[in-house]
């Protein structure tokens, strides 16, 4: 069973790509998500309340993650009880649904599930064994509860984080990514189309990815776009299921708007840089792809705690100010030694099947 979470896309990426590893394994998967179990309402008003808080308050989300998510010592090594309010109904119905599927392995791709699931395992109630695949670059203290028994995340500094917590079977996987961005060519006949379709329209300029997750939220988005078509760039935006975002950019000189794009890998490989705000799975994708990341106006919270261990690690570089963006891409897009440390050091990331060592748990 893997419970996963409608918030954005970057948690059910996770989960569904888990579920075929697992299927093609020859395991029976079921995936749920969880703000479906939660009280009626409260799932979609968290989901709607996250999205607008990012988008239109992000200092109220800051505050939240400063309060709630951020780790402290004081803090390690005991249960979360802030997030109780929600995690005991969710972890009653939760309860319900493993006794009726009766899963061998529990396998969490959303903070609010590992507390859920932990919880579960210390009360006895869960036979199944609990594992939690941490889709964060950035662990923050909800991704932790004692009961779980395994725990598998992004990066080893992602791992030292939960080990200091207290958590129990920590591996530094890497992140679960699914396999058509490992093997993406520019040789493609969609990443050619790609390539030609940029060149026709700003002949010379270096086309470059933006990406503001599913939902295409953020800060500054038009402004970025223009920034960089203003500095010799082709700003690929890729604006999710944000249709008015995408209407804005059309109106600007030298950006090219997408929708929700289907072949991502392909499109990876007929550009640059990726120009990001979440460090979240788009991020990761680009990690296998081997196309070099830039952090810039990161969302609130995790985005910009990710942002900054993602950069720490060596995977990307975090900039904060237009000229730095600038110097920065002038940089990673061509070639040289710069472009070539971030993706070596983004492949070196995936070393482990997340999925057999869940399997391989129980």
């Amino acid at each position: 069973m893997i419970l996963s979470a409608g918030m954005g896309a970057g948690h059910d990426a996770v989960a569904d790509e888990l579920a075929h590893r697992l299927a093609q394994a020859g395991h029976a998967t079921e995936k749920v998500d969880v703000l479906r179990l939660l009280p009626a309402g409260t799932g979609s008003a968290l989901r709607r309340y996250y999205a607008a808080a990012v988008q239109y308050a992000p200092w109220t989300y800051d505050a939240i993650y400063e309060a709630f998510f951020v780790p402290r010592r004081r803090t390690m090594r005991r249960p979360l009880m802030s997030t109780s309010p929600l995690v005991a109904p969710a972890a009653t119905a939760l309860r319900r649904h493993v006794e009726r599927g009766r899963p061998d392995t529990v396998i969490s791709t959303f903070h609010l599930a590992a507390q859920m699931c932990g919880r579960l395992r210390d009360q006895g109630a869960l036979p199944a064994t609990s594992v939690v695949v941490v889709t964060d670059f950035a662990v923050h203290r909800q991704w932790f509860h004692p009961g779980n028994d395994m725990h598998l995340c992004p990066t080893p500094e992602s791992a030292a984080t939960l080990r200091d917590m207290g958590g129990r079977g920590v591996v530094a996987a890497g992140p679960v990514v699914p396999e058509p961005f490992f093997r993406a060519s520019s040789e493609s006949a969609a990443a050619t189309a790609y390539a030609r379709r940029f060149a026709v329209r700003v002949p010379g300029a270096t086309p470059v990815l933006v990406s503001a997750g599913a939902w295409g939220v953020g800060s500054g988005l038009s402004r970025t776009a223009a920034l960089l078509a203003s500095g010799g760039y082709l700003p690929v935006v890729l604006c999710g299921h944000n249709k008015a975002l995408r209407r804005r950019l059309v109106g600007i000189p030298g950006v090219v708007p997408l929708g929700w794009v289907t072949d991502v890998p392909e499109l990876m490989t007929a550009v640059r840089a990726l120009v990001e705000n979440a460090a979240g799975q788009t991020a990761a994708q680009a990690l296998a792809v081997g196309l070099p990341v830039v952090n810039y106006r990161t969302i609130a919270g995790h985005g910009t705690d990710g942002a900054r261990r993602m950069a720490a690690a060596g995977l990307s570089s975090y900039v904060r100010d237009p000229w730095d963006l600038m110097r920065v891409l002038d940089e990673l897009t061509r070639d040289g030694p710069l472009r070539g440390a971030r993706v070596a050091a983004g492949k070196r990331l995936f070393t482990e099947d997340a999925a057999a060592l869940a399997a391989q748990a129980r």
